[in-house]
This record gives structure tokens, C-alpha cells and sequence, in this order.
């Protein structure tokens, strides 16, 4: 198999945000590889959907992102690398440390020197995660009706910044953390346009979330079946939420500026202005679908943040960028989406 010149890369691109990256980028006429080995749930919908809808500009590589004679066949002719592969659940990294580490760390190590065999510099977008920070215990909080909020109220009004230490917790926080420094070691060491964001709580459509990750597309699955919902800890735990079209916005002027900002990383969410707790969001879609959710309490599970927004001050500095769609928008179109894959559903079943 040979991958076309000239395309762009996208390894676990049939993943939900790597299926709305390539979707864009098909649509604005780009050539683009998803290089996924297809082990999560829902990502061979997403590919037969991108295929149905891009036809041959699509081209799919089964593979795991361990496997250097693959990465070496996918980045032959590359433009540019959206490395979205991973391991993304913090509760899989401690039950399976060694795995986790194998393809988060390991992989996207070996890929950085894949990427320096190229005749030619390439640009580098890797997605970390806000769990670099570890779990804030530093930050006072107190609680505010159904939300953590921190006491100082600059830091609830701006964000986390980048110039917060770095205290990488749980496999996960670890592996991630590492090869994020990595990458940007590689772009200060041997001159690669690479760049990372660290990214917080990302949703939308083609969303299949599970318990251990995608919690808010997670959350309006269960429910629409009447499944009850599992809260980990008291609900009260606030995220900054992005939409998924917002996030591919960001990932797109980086990419093609890479060469200026290479060896940054930048804090990735929805900001002060798009917020969430677990409780608000169950509210929201209760309003949204009429009906109460089923929900049962749980412990709060080990690095949990109990409150966490980026602060996406610098992106916007560098960029121009910021989101467009606010949360209340951006949930209600998750739950037609969900609701239409429903229907999609149904109606094949009946058909067979």
C-alpha cells in the first residue's frame, strides 16, 4: 500500500475528532490518510461514513500507530501530521500502565523520528490532554450551588495558563505529559515545526463516548436509552467544553503557521465563557429531551480535577482564534446527532 503524495496525515483519524479533521480538510479538496487500527468503539462507522461521503480522496490505513514500517509507508509524500493516536482513558492507563505507555509515549516518540528521516521538515500538531497539570490540589475551590469554582476569582475569570507547572499524575498524565515534552523537545533539538495542544474537554459529532472517556456524549447516549448515568464523585466537577468544529478551526491555523510556532504548546477548551459541572450538564439535558435522567454516585476516581478551564488567551494572541459555538448550542447539536444515528439505526434494522 502506498499512500498518496501530497496528502495530509491523521493517525487515529476515524476517531471522533480525527473524522471531523479529515472531514474539513476533504472538503476544502485535500488528499488525507486516517491511519487507525480501528479498536475503539463506533470508529468504523465513522470511517465507512467518511468514505461514503469523500469517496477515493479517503484513503484508510489499518494499522497501529506502534508499527514503524506502517508510519514510514503513511508519511511517504506527508504535508502535514495530525497525531491524534493514543491511549485516552486515565482508568485503562492504571489497570494496563505498560500498554499505555507503549502508545502514547513509545509511538509517538518513534514517529517524531520517522518524521526526521523526511527530506524535508513537515508540520506537527500533537493533542495532549490538561491532565499534565495533574489533579490542581493547589488550587483552593469552594462550592457554588451545583459547581467547583476556585476562591481566587482571577484565576475562575482567566483560566489555567501554560506557565502552570507541569505535575503529570496517574499512567495516563504520565505518558501523555511525556510525549508532549517530547515533541516539543524535538522541535527545539532538530528544528521540527511541531506544536501541542492541551486539550480539555472536546465534544460533538461522531462522538462515541464511554464511561472512561467522552463523558458528555457518554452521558446523552445513556440517556436517551433510559440507561442511568454513573457521576464519579459528587457531580459538582467543572470542565471548559469545546465543540468539535471549534477545536478543527484551531488545529487548522496552527497547522499552517507551524513553522512560526513551533515549540509552543497551547491550552485548548472552551474558556471561562463555556463551562460546565457534570450536574449542570444533566440539567441541560433534561431541559433539552423533557424527561429526568436516571443518575447513581460513585467515588471519585484517582487524578480527578475537580475544576479545570483553559485559558486560551495565548491561542487567540497568536491566532485569532476563538470558539464560536457556545455550550448550550453545541450540546443540543450533539443530541441530533445522536438521536439521527438513532434513527439511522432503527431504520436499518427494520430494512433487514
Amino acid at each position: 500500500m502506498r499512500a498518496p503524495s501530497g496528502h495530509i496525515l491523521i493517525t487515529g483519524g476515524a476517531g471522533f475528532v480525527g473524522t471531523n479533521l479529515a472531514d474539513r480538510l476533504l472538503g476544502d479538496g485535500r488528499r488525507v490518510v486516517v491511519f487507525d487500527n480501528l479498536s475503539r468503539p463506533g470508529v468504523e462507522e465513522n470511517l465507512h461514513w467518511l468514505q461514503a461521503r469523500h469517496g477515493g480522496r479517503v484513503m484508510a490505513m489499518v494499522a497501529d500507530v506502534r508499527d514503524a514500517d506502517a508510519l514510514r509507508v503513511a508519511l511517504a509524500g506527508v504535508e502535514a501530521v495530525f497525531h491524534l493516536a493514543g491511549q485516552v482513558a486515565v482508568t485503562t492507563s492504571v489497570e494496563l500502565p505498560l500498554e499505555d505507555f507503549d502508545v502514547n509515549l513509545r509511538a509517538t516518540l518513534m514517529l517524531l523520528e520517522e518524521l526526521r528521516r523526511l527530506p524535508r521538515p513537515v508540520p506537527l500538531l500533537f493533542t495532549s490532554t490538561n491532565k499534565v497539570y495533574g489533579s490542581l490540589p493547589d488550587v483552593p475551590l469552594h462550592r457554588c450551588a451545583d459547581r467547583w469554582e476556585p476562591v481566587d476569582h482571577e484565576l475562575r475569570d482567566r483560566g489555567i495558563g501554560e506557565r502552570r507547572r507541569l505535575d503529570f499524575c496517574t499512567p495516563y498524565g504520565c505518558s501523555k505529559g511525556g510525549a508532549d515534552q517530547y515533541v516539543l523537545d524535538y522541535a527545539n533539538t532538530f528544528g521540527l515545526p511541531a506544536v501541542v495542544f492541551r486539550m480539555s474537554c472536546i465534544y460533538g459529532e461522531h462522538q462515541h463516548g464511554t464511561e472512561d472517556q467522552g463523558w458528555l456524549a457518554h452521558f446523552l447516549i445513556r440517556t436517551r436509552t433510559g440507561a442511568p448515568v454513573t457521576v464519579y464523585g459528587d457531580g459538582a466537577q467543572v470542565r471548559d467544553v469545546l465543540f468539535v468544529t471549534d477545536l478543527v478551526d484551531a488545529m487548522l491555523r496552527v497547522s499552517i503557521d507551524a513553522d512560526r510556532l513551533a515549540g509552543r504548546a497551547f491550552n485548548l477548551g472552551g474558556g471561562p465563557a463555556n463551562t460546565l459541572s457534570l450536574l449542570e450538564l444533566l440539567q441541560l439535558i433534561e431541559e433539552i429531551r423533557g424527561e429526568p435522567s436516571a443518575v447513581t454516585f460513585a467515588e471519585e476516581r484517582a487524578g480527578d480535577q475537580r475544576w479545570y478551564v483553559a485559558d486560551t488567551s495565548q491561542l487567540r494572541a497568536e491566532t485569532g482564534w476563538r470558539p464560536l459555538v457556545d455550550a448550550e448550542d453545541g450540546v443540543e447539536a450533539l443530541e441530533r446527532w445522536v438521536a439521527g444515528r438513532e434513527t439511522s439505526a432503527l431504520s436499518a434494522a427494520k430494512a433487514s
